[in-house]
């Protein structure tokens, strides 16, 4: 009987739980047979790995061959335990030595020739592997991402024979060196390249210091995506927790994390006709959905009126837990989903109510249909509403027209985010309510100024406390420890559509 041990990682939502590869070598006939809750994928990677040990000399075991995939109650998928499958047997047959095996964690996919394929979510295995103090074997093509987790041994491999050489002591694999992308402040859409819209720019400055929920109404062509797309260039700079959680859920997606943009904000954009499950995740085996692929970034709903209400709806819990849980008949999935939502819609259908010109034919009540379509629960979630009003011919075709940067905004911002962190360990957005009694206490006029708005508007308790949180974030750009009148007042005028609520 010869049994050999060998240890890998599954993917479960953004987790990575250890798996333990157990193969047995009996008498019988010659059979291999791979158990453990495998899916198809990884039952036809007996074949890959047949081929790949007999493409490089060396001799599959004539024997009967049990593969457990421990803990057998745990799916997996795809061809990351080709490698682990594949030492497993060369250990168990004794080609290789399985002294040090318990060193190492593998991951990686076997072509026909031995070739080491990358597989997705390295990032989630990476962080695993350093809290088990082991070292990690992967493919080449997976190392840079795997560098972004500091304090682990990464040991990449362009070819399976590379590393059964490594693991007889006959060759070693290198180290690899992690060079982290040194990323700017701003990105190449700065905020200076925007004309006029002052109101708008306050507004979204106010949004990226506090992390605060934005909506813009205005006819098309006013600059409104031109702004949304400029909100992840003002933003705070990621610290390193941040950067490896947006990391981790982007590794596990479709399309892989690329490491050049470490620590850059997200920036997602679904179109209108995307359906619930693309943003919020799903599928048989779990994946993230756009609210997840913008955690600690921007998400940008254009065109908002456009979009399946019964869509927008699935908004409503991520926006206040900044999480999405995933149930399955067998088993769930958690994705983290704390994103910036920017949204997006024309005053009206045609897009030109109020315009100077008389384009809007809009009867009443086609435009309290389309504004309809956006429920109340969901805009007492968003914290400021703002026109974008059209932008006159002369300044658009003026050549010099002084603006500030996204580089000058974001030292304000960051000022702003600071004082916040120092205060409650937060962003204002994410205050709970005691918190809000605690730090946004107001003097007698400004008691009175919130009672008249309250009444006037016919706000909800939600939309009383997003105008407090608004307005902290007012005081805290201009440096105030008390919100006064002004501040107020100006986090009430971010509430346009409370005002033009049919």
């Amino acid at each position: 009987m010869s049994i050999a041990i060998v240890y890998s990682r599954a993917q479960v939502g953004i987790h990575a739980p250890l798996v333990t590869v157990e193969v047995h070598l009996t008498r019988g006939l010659p059979s291999l047979a791979i158990v453990g809750l495998p899916e198809a994928a990884v039952k036809e990677s007996k074949d890959r790995v047949r081929s790949a040990i007999i493409n490089n000399h060396f001799e599959f075991p004539l024997h009967r061959i049990t593969i457990n995939l421990a803990p057998a109650d745990l799916p997996k998928e795809g061809g990351r335990f080709d490698l682990a499958i594949a030492l497993g047997i060369l250990a168990a047959s004794n080609q290789i030595p399985q002294d040090n095996l318990d060193q190492y964690e593998f991951i990686g996919e076997l072509a026909l020739t031995g070739e080491l394929r990358p597989v997705r979510g390295i990032v989630p295995v990476t962080k695993a592997i350093k809290d088990a103090n082991r070292k990690l074997i992967l493919p080449m093509s997976n190392a840079d991402e795997a560098g972004l987790v500091s304090d682990i041994e990464i040991l990449p491999a362009g070819h399976f024979m590379k590393v059964c050489a490594h693991i007889a002591g006959r060759e070693q694999l290198t180290l690899h060196s992690t060079q982290h992308n040194v990323v700017s402040a701003c990105t190449e859409k700065d905020l200076s390249e925007v004309r006029a819209q002052q109101h708008a720019k306050r507004a979204l400055e106010i949004a990226a210091a506090g992390g605060h929920n934005l909506i813009m109404i205005g006819p098309p062509g006013t600059g409104k995506t031109m702004l949304a797309e400029r909100l992840p260039g003002i933003l705070p700079p990621m610290t390193e927790e941040q950067a490896l959680e947006s990391a981790a859920v982007t590794s596990i997606s479709t399309h892989g994390f690329d490491p050049a943009n470490w620590k850059r904000r997200p920036f997602r954009s679904p179109h209108h006709t995307a359906s619930g499950v693309a943003l919020v995740g799903g599928g048989s085996h779990p994946r993230p959905g756009e609210i997840s692929l913008a955690h600690h970034g921007v998400l940008f709903l254009d065109e908002l009126p456009e979009f399946d209400r019964r869509v927008l709806e699935v908004l409503r819990e991520p926006l206040e837990s900044g999480r999405i849980i995933i149930s399955r008949a067998a088993h769930q999935a958690e994705f983290p989903a704390q994103f910036q939502l920017v949204a997006a819609m024309n005053p009206c259908p045609c897009g030109y109510l109020g315009d100077s010109s008389g384009r809007c034919h809009c009867t009443e009540d086609q435009v309290r249909r389309y504004r309809q379509r956006i429920s109340g629960p969901l805009l007492d979630r968003i914290d400021l509403h703002i026109e974008v009003p059209n932008v006159p011919r002369e300044i658009l075709q003026e050549k010099n027209h002084p603006a500030e940067s996204s580089a000058q905004v974001q030292i304000r911002v960051g000022a702003a985010y600071t004082r916040q962190l120092e205060r409650a360990g937060k962003s204002n957005h994410k205050l709970s309510n005691r918190q809000v009694d605690a730090y946004c206490k107001l003097d007698y006029a400004s008691t009175r100024l919130l009672e008249r708005a309250i009444n006037q508007l016919g706000l909800s308790a939600r939309a009383m406390h997003r105008i407090l949180k608004v307005a902290r974030t007012i005081a805290d750009l201009a440096g105030a420890e008390q919100i006064d009148a002004s501040h107020l007042a100006e986090a009430i005028n971010y509430r346009r559509l409370d005002r033009a609520r049919p």
